[in-house]
């Protein structure tokens, strides 16, 4: 069973008289374990059916199932709650809580789950130890580097065990060198078993993925393999993640 299957999408938005059909009929199947680059221009469509993955809005009609449930239908309360038991987000403004600690911004998640204090203390220190930034907790993010506030939202994205990582340009407000440990930790996410589906406008992003799909004018238009990249696994060049405040 797909951990996404999503049918015949289709979005329209009524704009004064004008009608927008931001989908047209678009289908879109992602096995567990998988990574899906999603790409097009601005107004093809790609964020809208980002958005109805995730959770954060429902189509005008087709049928979505996001780990076995039937989403398309369903109020906000509980589409809500399918967002907080299946998908981690990860933005291009990273969104962290500026005069709050690395630890605590990841602990947030947990306080509107009603995790206990405790537990979400472990927990947090424990992503952020997978991203690499477990010394890096009690910093706020006016101390990190740009590509250390992405380990965070990533970390984030990652505490309540989800079933899915949703990636908004998540390399968008970063150099190349960090854009691509960033890639290589999603990589890296991937390879232990993390579903991860990313919007990208960078070939060189989207070639992180196992599958790039590309949209336009409000349809799937190319739905291909990416061959292995060649920097996946490898590892980073030393003092690749500055220390310090970004410029």
């Amino acid at each position: 069973m797909a951990l996404i299957d999503a049918r015949d999408l289709t979005k329209t938005y009524v704009m004064g008289d004008q009608t927008v059909h931001a989908l047209r009929g678009v289908s879109l199947q992602v096995q567990a374990g998988g990574f899906v680059a999603i790409m097009g221009a601005s107004g093809s469509g790609k964020s809208t059916l980002m958005n109805i993955l995730g959770c954060l809005d429902v189509p005008s009609d087709g049928q979505y199932q996001l780990a076995g449930e039937a989403v398309e239908k369903m109020d906000s309360d509980a589409l809500a709650a399918v967002r907080n038991r299946h998908i981690g987000f990860v933005f291009q403004q990273f969104n962290l809580l500026p005069r709050t600690s690395a630890l605590e911004n990841v602990e947030l998640p947990m306080v509107y789950a009603g995790v206990r204090s405790q537990q979400r203390s472990e927990r947090a220190l424990a992503a952020l130890t997978q991203v690499g930034l477990a010394d890096r907790a009690e910093h706020t993010p006016t101390e990190l580097s740009g590509g250390q506030q992405q380990r965070v939202a990533i970390a984030r994205a990652l505490v309540n065990k989800p079933s899915l990582i949703l990636a908004d340009e998540p390399t968008g407000a970063l150099d190349t060198q960090t854009s691509e440990d960033i890639m290589r930790l999603l990589t890296d996410l991937n390879a232990q078993g993390m579903t991860v589906v990313l919007v990208t406008h960078e070939h060189d992003i989207a070639a992180w993925a196992q599958r790039t799909v590309v949209f336009r004018d409000g349809r799937m238009v190319e739905d291909r393999l990416n061959p292995p990249h060649p920097r996946a696994g490898v590892a980073p060049p030393a003092a690749a993640e500055p220390q310090g405040v970004a410029p």
